[in-house]
């Protein structure tokens, strides 16, 4: 879907209503301009804010958070109400917004539990209510955008027996946008893009192919948070996405309204 780009924010990147109804005035620019826009959000910070309200310690395992029922529960009433403060957002800017959770357009199973080597010991991991993309539901979408609607997704899943599961907002994001072929995916992140030292804007990489994230990897360059964000960009990108870009949701001249015109680098563009 040549015209279709999928974005992708959470609540480090786009913080209060300031941040969000600029972003959806950039989201109804675009849309007049011929795009179509899927959107896909996380909220990491509020859930994280709730739980420690409500004396759960939150814990994350890879950047995954482990999630019991307790937790779950708090997450998915989170999200929701994120989910309801965007539509809001997006409509107020004129667009035909509907939020909906990631089981209406995905199907997903539990990730099951793994080992790995924590403190120079084989532990096994089990992350509990987490889910996986194995399937988008394609026709969905494409209903949704062919009469004007703007889908806002938020990443809770369901398995083949209706169990609801808590989805990474990258692993979501690009599993829709393989699903879909959209033309491009759009990490909007709380930093200008991959940079060789975050305390340097200069230091921007304008253009990496996957075998160069690679190497910065390995470098210890992209470290922490950014490689599950750098692992959504592959995932999507070997699954037929073209192309897929971190821009920087603090940008106060623009998050996204200029990706449609040729010539001008914004953020960090990813290629196979």
């Amino acid at each position: 879907m040549d015209d279709v780009y999928l974005l992708k924010f959470g609540g480090n990147a786009i913080k209060g209503r300031e941040d969000l109804a600029r972003l959806s005035k950039e989201v109804a620019s675009l849309i007049r301009d011929g795009a179509r826009i899927v959107l896909v959000h996380g909220g990491g910070p509020e859930i994280n804010a709730e739980l420690e309200k409500q004396g759960i310690e939150p814990v994350k395992i890879d950047g995954v958070r482990v999630t019991d029922d307790a937790t779950l529960e708090v997450t998915e009433k989170v999200l929701r109400a994120i989910n309801g403060d965007v539509v809001a957002e997006l409509q107020a800017a004129g667009v035909n917004a509907i939020g909906i959770p990631g089981h209406m357009v995905a199907d997903f199973v539990r990730k099951a539990p793994y080992t790995k080597v924590i403190d120079g010991k084989e532990v096994t991991v089990d992350l509990i209510n987490v889910g996986e993309v194995t399937d988008t539901h394609i026709d969905t979408v494409e209903d949704l955008l062919r009469e004007g609607v703007t889908p806002v997704i938020y990443p809770i899943g369901a398995d083949d027996d209706g169990r609801h599961l808590n989805v990474n907002a990258d692993a979501m994001a690009a599993g829709i946008a393989a699903g879909i072929r959209c033309r491009e995916m759009i990490q909007i992140t709380d930093v200008p893009g991959i940079l060789l030292d975050v305390k340097d804007p200069s230091t921007l990489q304008t253009n990496l192919t996957l075998a160069q994230v690679d190497e910065l990897i390995a470098k210890g360059i992209i470290s922490g948070g950014m490689i599950p964000k750098v692992d959504a960009c592959r995932r999507a990108l070997e699954a037929g996405v073209e192309k897929v870009r971190m821009v920087n949701g603090r940008d106060e001249k623009s998050i996204v309204s200029d990706i449609m015109q040729e010539g001008i680098e914004h953020g960090t563009l990813i290629t196979k």
